[in-house]
């Protein structure tokens, strides 16, 4: 059997690879709003939002549940096993994503002309629906080779799946699509589903190849109902009330007559100021993506030390982080967004965001491990709670303050999930670290961004932040020599 690398090169190595395809993704995003205009980005941004809750809706909680089932036999030692749990999972998402698909299909003229309010769009409804069980397929081998730890060949995989796709995407709005927003939603849908098909067909091979470990077929029906359908109620939930979210934005903000261009807005927020706040994230996701199957490794060992030290470093590391680039998005947020996008309006909304980014960052490291843990009914609790105050905030704040409610909001709904989150974390792992740390943290950033705001040039700025930060963490005690020796036992895999 392949020897297991640690998950700290595994967590480099998919850091890498997202750091790469989020910096593809975002040049992207460039490229499109220069192209097409924020109304163009606008329009896209609902396209993908109700593609993005088919997606949700056909993979029903199959990736996840993938993962942590191939991580949980393999944790309890039988490898044996995860042919048949590879097998059941794959029925499943074949079962789930054709009927969406059909659903979907059937139904893309309303969805077009009633949710998205553009008729045009109806064939590249029913082009996603068409691509849609292959992209479900694909959910479920990621997962595999996840639980499984074949990290290195997944992340090649992903990065040759990333070039195949915008390059596909690039010569599609080159040939066919002009400056057409409608053409170039369908280009854009054609390019991601002819990659899907690309990766789908690698890991098939991949698999193929594998050595067969005989044993007595199992059924995983109950263990992998009981997995993924809290999961598939929790995702649809979440993606199907952010998608209404996102259908009732530009409409309650017509409302509002602070705001000249709606749609333009909200394009300006979800596909320009979004995409660079969670940039600095690829190199976390690393490390979130390994989580659920470690922690399940964990548990099904019952390896209680362990899970108290990973949740522990992990909250850590996502909050130190997090207020790094709290503070480099705020100072720099408008020079960026100018630089990126020639938008003075990403640049004030960015300023807003970035102050979420600890926040943000956290609670992404948070989720992954509740769910790694086991707790995906605690998930689904909490994103009904959070969801359905989102869009009730929203139908009430945006048209009497516009931009200014959507981000009131945000901060609300996010900050009371984290902190239910975090506090099922708390009763799963112990007590993570003193009240002191994340506050002296906070100060010190705080102060960091007010000196550092006080010099002119942006370089001058990040730099002098960067070194005020670390300086101020390192006296307050919140970043010790310990951690510095943790650091470099990491990088010695000592």
């Amino acid at each position: 059997m392949q020897k297991r690398l640690p998950i700290f090169y595994n967590a480099m190595l998919l850091t890498g690879v997202n750091l790469l395809l989020r910096l593809v993704f975002t040049g992207f995003q460039v490229y499109l709003s220069g192209r097409i205009g924020a109304a163009g980005i606008g329009l896209l941004q609902l396209v993908l939002s109700v593609g993005g809750l088919a997606l949700t809706a056909g993979m029903a909680g199959i990736r996840t549940a993938t993962m942590y089932l191939t991580a949980e036999e393999l944790g309890k030692r039988r490898p044996e096993n995860v042919r048949w749990v590879l097998s059941g999972c794959m029925r499943y998402s074949l079962l789930c994503s054709g009927a969406v698909a059909v659903l979907v299909c059937w139904f893309a003229p309303v969805i077009a002309d009633r949710w998205i309010g553009e008729s045009g769009v109806t064939g590249v409804v029913r082009m996603y629906a068409f691509f849609l069980p292959v992209n479900c397929l694909t959910g479920v081998m990621v997962g595999y080779f996840t639980g499984a730890n074949r990290i290195g060949t997944l992340a090649a995989v992903e990065v040759a799946e990333q070039f195949c796709t915008m390059g596909l995407t690039v010569s599609l709005l080159h040939i066919f699509a002009g400056s057409d927003p409608v053409r170039a939603c369908g280009s854009v849908v054609m390019g991601s589903g002819m990659g899907a098909c690309f990766t789908l067909l690698c890991l098939l091979y991949l698999h193929s190849q594998e050595q067969k470990i005989p044993g007595v077929r199992i059924s995983v029906r109950r263990r992998l109902f009981e997995t993924a359908v809290p999961l598939a109620l929790a995702d649809d939930l979440k993606s199907g009330i952010s998608t209404v979210e996102n259908l009732m934005v530009p409409k309650r903000l017509a409302l509002c007559q602070k705001i000249g261009d709606p749609l333009a807005a909200f394009g300006v927020v979800c596909g320009m100021v979004f995409p660079v706040l969670m940039f600095p994230m690829a190199i976390l996701f690393g490390l979130a993506e390994l989580l659920i199957p470690e922690l399940a490794r964990c548990a099904a060992a019952g390896s209680e030390k362990r899970i108290r030290y990973l949740a522990r470093r992990s909250l850590r590391l996502a909050m130190l982080y997090g207020c790094l680039f709290c503070g480099l998005l705020f100072l720099l947020s408008g020079d960026l967004c100018l630089w990126l996008y020639d938008n003075q309006d990403a640049g004030v909304y960015l300023r807003w965001f970035a102050l979420l980014a600890p926040m943000l960052y956290c609670d992404a490291i948070t989720d992954v491990m509740i769910k790694g843990l086991g707790q995906q009914t605690a998930c689904v609790r909490y994103n009904i709670i959070t969801t359905a105050m989102d869009v009730l905030f929203l139908y009430l704040l945006l048209p009497t303050y516009g931009m200014q409610g959507y981000f009131a909001s945000f901060l609300v709904t996010h900050m009371l999930n984290f902190g239910l989150s975090l506090r099922r974390l708390v009763k799963l792992t112990g007590k993570l670290m003193p009240l002191a740390t994340p506050l002296f943290t906070l100060l010190a950033t705080a102060f960091s961004i007010i000196a550092a705001g006080f010099l002119q040039n942006p370089i001058l700025q990040g730099v002098a932040y960067v070194l005020l930060l670390g300086s101020l963490l390192y006296l307050l005690g919140v970043v010790s020599r310990e951690d510095l020796s943790w650091v470099k036992g990491l990088i010695r895999k000592k």
